[in-house]
């Protein structure tokens, strides 16, 4: 290939996620293959053992992210990937992997549900699961993306963020999103920038504190198994990583689990807008859901209607500012998703007149069209369906 040439490529949204996680350095994957997750593991099995990697696929879902949580600690950057039964066994060890704050990617392409449900169906509806699955006070990260340049976009930045903050990140994707197929332009190396992994200036023989804050925030760390000898524990836990009961250790560590991503949720925010300027109805929406969305106000605002789209990209922590100043002054708002209105949940906490806000879904694994957007726009600006 002319390395002058752009690497343009028609990939499936899948596959645009397992280009992207290489692209952001990539170097191990555990996971169990399910629908309609499975050709992340399928092009990883072998494009990452190209590229220098190790692919396992593993027993279980559980297994597969306590094993991931094992590589990174050891230095290097991990991925799993899974759907929506998958996710629910995967609960326990993303609540660990918060605790002892190791960086992490989870890729949860979505399925109806609840259980087995809907496999080879749309649906969104682990938007929730992704926030409140794991037990205890925290926080966490959730990106989306509803097309296949910005799934390889926010999947690098999940990787980014993962690194900077110490956490697990999770993709949330969708089956349409997952499984349709669209132009994908590879950025050259260097033309997205990649965070590295942060290591400790600590010398070898000299005390680490693995949970020892600098002043940005940032919690450098040592390849577990290398020159430092410290602790790993779900526990409450003090700086070098030992478990820890005193109430004081217990309230500043919980504080900072939180506050080092809600206090960042509306500068860490990620989100598109189409036409808001001088909407008088704001669609909300994110995901697959946000294409019919689009294709609504667009023709929609060809007859004259003052229509405006906010796609959500991170769904977690919840960009509260972002929506609410959106909101602000629409006659009405309209969120657009495929469950039974999680996010709108989240959109009227946020509001000044949650009355204003209503939904438009779909939960039965069928995709939601502009014409069953638009037939719930009639009935609240009463004009009938």
């Amino acid at each position: 290939m002319n390395p002058e040439r752009a690497d343009v490529r028609f990939m499936q949204g899948n596959e645009a996620v397992a280009e992207a996680a290489l692209y952001a350095g990539l170097r191990f994957y555990a996971g169990y293959p399910i629908t309609p997750s499975t050709e992340i593991a399928e092009i990883l099995s072998k494009r990452l053992p190209d590229a220098g990697g190790t692919f396992i696929q593993m027993e279980d879902e559980i297994a597969s992210l306590c094993t991931i949580i094992g590589a990174s600690l050891t230095g290097l950057k991990v991925m799993t990937a899974t759907s929506g039964p998958g996710f629910s066994l995967m609960q326990e060890a993303i609540g660990y992997a918060v605790m002892a704050e190791v960086p992490s990617v989870i890729v949860n392409v979505q399925r109806g549900g609840p259980s087995t449900g809907l496999p080879t169906a749309v649906a969104q509806g682990d938007v929730n699961q992704a926030r409140w699955g794991a037990h205890g006070d925290h926080s966490i990260v959730t990106l989306t993306a509803s097309n296949l340049q910005d799934v390889f976009l926010m999947t690098v930045e999940g990787f980014n963020m993962a690194e900077t903050y110490r956490t697990p990140v999770i993709l949330l994707f969708d089956e349409i999103v997952g499984h349709m197929r669209e132009k994908v332009v590879i950025p050259k190396p260097g033309e997205i920038e990649i965070i590295e992994r942060l290591w400790t200036s600590v010398r070898e023989g000299t005390n680490f504190h693995p949970y020892l804050r600098r002043e940005d925030g940032r919690l450098p760390m040592s390849a577990f198994g290398g020159v430092h000898r410290y602790n790993v524990t779900g526990l409450v836990h003090d700086m070098w990583g030992f478990p820890s009961t005193d109430p004081g250790i217990a309230y500043d560590l919980l504080h900072h689990l939180v506050d080092k991503l809600e206090n960042r949720a509306d500068s860490m925010a990620h989100y598109k807008e189409y036409f808001i300027d001088d909407a008088q109805v704001l669609l909300i929406s994110y995901g697959s859901a946000a294409r019919s969305a689009l294709q609504m106000v667009a023709d929609r605002r060809k007859r004259g209607a003052k229509l405006g789209l906010l796609e959500l990209q991170s769904l977690w922590p919840f960009p509260r500012e972002t929506v609410r100043e959106a909101c602000e002054g629409r006659t009405h708002i309209l969120v657009v998703e495929m469950n039974m209105g999680q996010v709108c949940h989240e959109v009227k906490k946020v509001v000044s007149r949650p009355e204003r806000v209503f939904l438009a879904n779909r939960f039965d694994g069928v995709f939601i069209s502009p014409e069953d957007i638009l037939r719930v726009l009639n009935m609240i600006q009463g004009k009938g369906v």
